[in-house]
């Protein structure tokens, strides 16, 4: 199924300024990452390489976050082969890693706003959803830290983030052509749904991407799925297809089968990387 996308109307806020807005959602963002960090879910990552409809390479990988017995939070792969994104000329970096686990699912606190320049440019519907719609990109680049740079849509009635397009930064180019290696993201979409009624929590992200390296053009398809969401506590139960999963038995678990790209909830781009060697991206 595809998102319904209405149309932008850029006329300002009814009753509310924007600063209002960013002041309420940033709150709720907040409440909502420390709700997320009690709750177990299944995280399916799949990156390919693409010729066309042929797929070149692929990494693959299926985790559950969970909780040991001290309450700290941990992840158990389930399925990971071998990675053959290498074969399509990509490589995976820590970038990548980190993109996965909190870029992709990307968080706007009360704390990271002064992080960022957010300008309001309209409101738009998506779905049963009235959205407010700001276009962020972060003040600047400190250290090694990962942000996030493009859209995001946040519902006018809870005041959290329910979408977001855009992609990680920075990117490292080899503008002068000196063989310096590069690292390039693809732009990607993440939609939320509701979950216990009521946080707004990511369930699915899609980037569909052409990354330009100066040894040529990759195209990348990116699909993250999370599921299962489940609040921790001592009845929690990791389930796979309905049925519980013995702990003893998860890594020989198959993979959950991912549902077809053209039903995905909504298109957005997805990409990877290459390398001289492979460049790492």
């Amino acid at each position: 199924m595809v998102a319904q996308e209405g149309s932008l109307d850029n006329t300002p806020p009814k009753g509310v300024t924007s600063e209002e807005i960013i002041t309420h959602f940033a709150a709720q963002e907040k409440l909502f990452k420390e709700a997320r960090d009690h709750y177990t879910f299944r995280q399916d990552i799949k990156v390919q390489t693409r010729d066309g409809d042929t797929v070149t390479g692929e990494y693959h990988e299926v985790f559950d976050v969970l909780y040991n017995d001290k309450g700290q939070r941990i992840e158990n792969v389930v399925f990971a082969p071998q990675s053959s994104l290498e074969q399509g000329g990509l490589s995976l970096d820590q970038g990548d890693v980190q993109d996965f686990r909190n870029r992709l699912p990307f968080v706007l606190t009360t704390e990271e706003v002064p992080e960022y320049n957010i300008l309001y440019v309209g409101q738009q519907d998506e779905d049963q959803l009235h959205c407010y719609v700001f276009d962020i990109a972060p003040k600047q680049i400190v250290g090694k830290k990962r942000y996030f740079q493009g859209r995001i849509w946040v519902d006018d009635h809870d005041f959290q983030i329910v979408k977001t397009y855009g992609q990680a930064v920075p990117e490292i180019r080899d503008t002068k052509k000196k063989g310096k290696e590069e690292h390039l993201y693809p732009k990607f979409t993440t939609w939320r749904q509701q979950v216990d009624n009521q946080y707004w929590f990511p369930t699915y992200t899609r980037a569909d991407d052409t990354l330009h390296f100066n040894m040529g053009d990759i195209h990348i398809r990116e699909i993250v799925k999370y599921e299962d969401y489940k609040r921790f506590g001592s009845n929690v139960r990791i389930l796979y297809e309905g049925k519980e999963v013995p702990k003893a038995d998860q890594k020989n678990q198959k993979p959950p089968q991912a549902p077809d790209d053209k039903s995905a909830p909504g298109q957005p781009p997805d990409e990877k990387k290459p390398e001289p060697q492979p460049p790492q991206k």
